[in-house]
C-alpha cells in the first residue's frame, strides 16, 4: 500500500428484508419535516410509497414531496429541490429510489443554503461546502451507483451539455441507508443490468491504477467475481434473493471510498461516459459499457501487468505458453463475452452517439490523471470513434 490516507465511513448501513423496519427508529434522532424525495413514480405502483408515508405518519413527521427525480438528474431540477427544501425550511431528506435520487438529494442537501450558484461552486469549482448542510438518508431501490454510502453526486447542466460529478465530504454521506434487496426485484431487465455494469466499471476504475502489491486489488477481483456470479444467476432469475443481496452488497462496497485507498483510480470510462449522457440522456450504466473495451483496449500497453492479472485472477485465463499481450487480450475477449451475454450496450451509437457529436463530448470530458495513460481530447475522439 503507497501513500497516507485516513479511512472514514459515517454511514449507517440496515441490509435484509425486514430493513425498512428500522426506518422509524433513524427518523426519531432527526426534526419534525421530512422532505421525501422519489423518482418517476414507481414506489407508488409498488407499495413502497405508502408504506413510507405509514411509517413517516407514525414518528409525527410532517412530509414535504419531492418526486420526479429524473434518472439523469438535471440542474433545472436541482433548482426546484433547493426552493422546496429552503422555503420549507425541512430537517431531514429521505431519498427514496437509486443512485439518481440519492445524487439529487445530497446536491440538495449542500445546495439549498448556499449563497452562491451550486452549479459553478460544486460542479465547476469543485469547491467544498461553506453553508448549512440538509441531512440525508436512503431506502435503496437500485443498485450500481454506491451513491448509498458515498458523498458522490452527478448533476446534469443541460445548457451547458455537461454532466459532472462532485464527491463530497463525509459530512455529505447518508446518515443510512436501507438495503432490502427485495426492493430491487421490479427493476426492468436494461435498468437491472445497467446498474450491474455500472458496479462493474467502479471496481475496473480503481483497479487499473497503480502497479503496487495493493490490499484494494485483492479485494477488488473478489467482488468482480462474485458480481460477474451473482449477475448471470440475476439475469436468468431476477428474484433470486442470494444473488441480488450478493449485488446489492457489492454495489456498495464498490464505491464507498474503502477500495480506493492507496489507488490513484482512472475514472476516465465514467468522465467519457457521462459526457455521453449529457448529450443523449442515455442510461449511465449503458454509456459506460458502450466505451469501455474501447477504452480499455487503448490504455491497455500502459498498464500490460495489471491487464495480464485482471485476465487471469477475474476470468481464469489460463497464462501457460502465452505472451503478456495475449493473456491481456483475452481478458478483454471474456469481459466482452459477459457483457453480451448480459445484454448491455456494446458501441457508443447503441446509446445514441453520433459521428457529430463526437467533437463535443470529448470537449465535454473531464480529463483525469490517476490511470496508466492521460489522455489528450484528441485520444478522447479516438476511442469514441472507436467504440461506434
Amino acid at each position: 500500500m503507497l501513500g497516507n490516507f485516513v479511512y472514514c465511513n459515517p454511514t449507517k448501513l440496515i441490509f435484509g428484508p425486514d430493513s425498512l423496519n428500522s426506518l422509524g427508529n433513524e427518523l426519531e434522532k432527526y426534526g419534525k419535516k421530512i422532505m421525501l424525495v422519489y423518482g418517476g413514480g414507481s414506489i407508488k405502483k409498488t407499495g413502497l410509497y405508502d408504506k413510507i408515508i405509514s411509517i413517516l405518519s407514525e414518528c409525527g413527521k410532517t412530509v414535504v414531496e419531492d418526486g420526479g427525480v429524473m434518472p439523469n438528474p438535471t440542474y433545472e431540477k436541482l433548482k426546484e429541490g433547493m426552493k422546496i427544501a429552503r422555503e420549507n425550511k425541512v430537517d431531514f431528506i429521505l431519498a427514496v429510489g437509486g443512485g439518481s435520487v440519492i445524487d439529487y438529494s445530497k446536491a440538495v442537501s449542500v445546495s439549498a443554503y448556499c449563497e452562491e450558484d451550486p452549479w459553478e461552486k460544486y460542479f465547476v469549482r469543485f469547491e467544498d461546502v461553506s453553508c448549512k448542510i440538509i441531512p440525508v438518508g436512503s431506502v435503496l431501490t437500485m443498485v450500481g451507483t454506491g451513491s448509498e454510502m458515498n458523498g458522490g453526486s452527478v448533476i446534469t447542466n443541460r445548457e451547458q451539455m455537461m454532466k459532472v460529478g462532485h464527491v463530497f465530504g463525509e459530512n455529505v454521506f447518508p446518515k443510512f441507508s436501507i438495503l432490502n434487496p427485495e426492493l430491487t426485484y421490479t427493476l426492468p431487465h436494461r435498468q437491472m443490468v445497467a446498474g450491474f455494469y455500472d458496479i462493474m466499471s467502479h471496481i475496473l476504475e480503481q483497479y487499473f491504477s497503480g502497479t503496487d502489491d495493493n490490499t484494494s486489488d485483492y479485494i477488488m477481483e473478489g467482488l468482480l467475481k462474485s458480481l460477474i456470479h451473482s449477475a448471470r444467476i440475476a439475469v436468468k432469475n431476477p428474484v433470486d434473493y442470494e444473488a441480488r443481496s450478493n449485488i446489492m452488497w457489492i454495489a456498495t462496497w464498490a464505491l464507498n471510498t474503502l477500495v480506493a485507498k492507496g489507488k490513484t483510480t482512472d475514472w476516465m470510462v465514467h468522465m467519457i461516459g457521462q459526457a455521453i449522457g449529457a448529450y443523449t440522456d442515455a442510461t449511465h450504466g449503458m454509456t459506460l459499457s458502450a466505451v469501455s473495451l474501447a477504452y480499455y483496449r487503448y490504455i491497455m500497453p500502459y498498464g500490460m501487468d495489471k491487464f495480464v492479472r485482471y485476465a487471469v485472477n477475474v476470468w481464469g485465463v489460463n497464462p501457460e505458453g502465452k505472451d503478456k499481450q495475449t493473456i491481456a487480450e483475452q481478458g478483454l475477449e471474456e469481459m466482452g463475452k459477459f457483457m453480451r451475454e448480459t445484454g448491455l450496450a456494446m458501441t457508443a451509437s447503441e446509446v445514441g452517439v453520433t459521428a457529430d457529436m463526437i467533437p463535443g463530448i470529448a470537449r465535454a470530458t473531464l480529463i483525469m490523471d490517476g490511470g496508466y495513460k492521460v489522455l489528450t481530447t484528441e485520444e478522447v475522439e479516438e476511442i469514441l470513434l472507436e467504440s461506434l
